[in-house]
């Protein structure tokens, strides 16, 4: 039942990109809580559902700021288009030339029920900790997907 509500949701968000030492670079993050502590693909984007009346750029650039605690760079982005995740939640994505370190990077909170229907409630950050990687690396590590939008900005910007 959870998947079909989600199948009408709409994210947006940000792939920050540098060139490091071995090539291109993207940062991604590692969804906080219990839920996501232990499981392989537990990384993303940053992103964040649409709010009603709220352009999708501006809304990738928000929760850029809400999750990794840093304003994201003024340019243009590059825009990677559309994705379908499993769940059915749709993800708006633009990419960003930039840089940053990631011990600095600090994500809002949101309680959540833990354990699930057991009534008691825990803070959590929505992102525990964000890491430059290679996109190959990104492939294997975000959510399936969300694996084309780093193929699609290689071809961009050029780089494989």
């Amino acid at each position: 039942m959870a998947k079909k509500k989600k199948a009408g949701r709409v994210s947006a968000g940000l792939i920050l990109y540098r060139t490091g030492p071995s090539g291109l670079e993207v940062l991604i993050a590692h969804m906080g809580g219990p839920i996501w502590a232990k499981k392989e693909r537990g990384w993303s984007i940053p992103k964040g559902e649409i709010d009603p009346g709220e352009e999708p750029l501006d809304t990738a650039r928000r929760e850029f700021r809400e999750e990794v605690g840093v304003e994201p760079p003024a340019e243009a982005p590059i825009h990677l288009g559309e994705i379908t995740q499993k769940s059915g939640k749709r993800v708006l994505a633009w990419a960003l030339e930039g840089d940053l370190d990631p011990a600095e990077a600090s994500s809002v909170t949101c309680e959540i029920e833990w354990p699930p229907r057991s009534g008691e409630k825990m803070e959590i950050p929505e992102v525990d900790r964000v890491e430059w990687v290679s996109p190959a690396t990104a492939r294997n590590l975000v959510i399936e997907g969300q694996t084309p939008l780093f193929d699609r900005l290689e071809k961009l910007v050029g780089e494989s």
